[in-house]
């Protein structure tokens, strides 16, 4: 295995992309190539790559998928100078935990996305 890129299922497409612009993540590529009505976005904020799609997209082609905002996933996402990013967003997002050293010597937060997802940014010492 060389990666792994979450395919994150959303309602609103272009609503995701502003949140996560605020983040510093941009449009690489999507489905269509123009146009305001998506049903597809891959973004990326250095060498982390996320994937949004509607579920209107899907149709019954994976009626797995669970049709509901958030949910029993959270996202980790290591970063560095943590302390300057959460001062840069954290009056543009809903911070569910501010910034904390843990137990095992990570400084972290938690945010929630627009669709309910939790994200933890963290920052691991040398």
């Amino acid at each position: 295995m060389e990666s792994l890129s979450p395919n994150i299922f959303v309602n609103d497409i272009n609503q995701t992309i502003s949140f996560y612009e605020l983040l510093g993540f941009k449009v690489t590529m999507s489905v269509p190539e123009t146009g305001t009505d998506l049903v597809w976005a891959m973004m990326t904020n250095g060498s982390v790559i996320m994937m949004f799609q509607t579920y209107d997209s899907l149709g019954e082609d994976l009626p797995d998928i669970q049709r509901t905002d958030g949910g029993s996933l959270l996202l980790y996402i290591n970063l560095k100078n943590i302390r300057a990013f959460f001062e840069e967003i954290k009056e543009k997002v809903t911070v569910l935990k501010g910034l904390e050293t843990t137990f095992y010597g990570a400084t972290e937060f938690s945010i929630k996305d627009n669709n309910g997802y939790v994200l933890t940014f963290a920052e691991h010492d040398a």
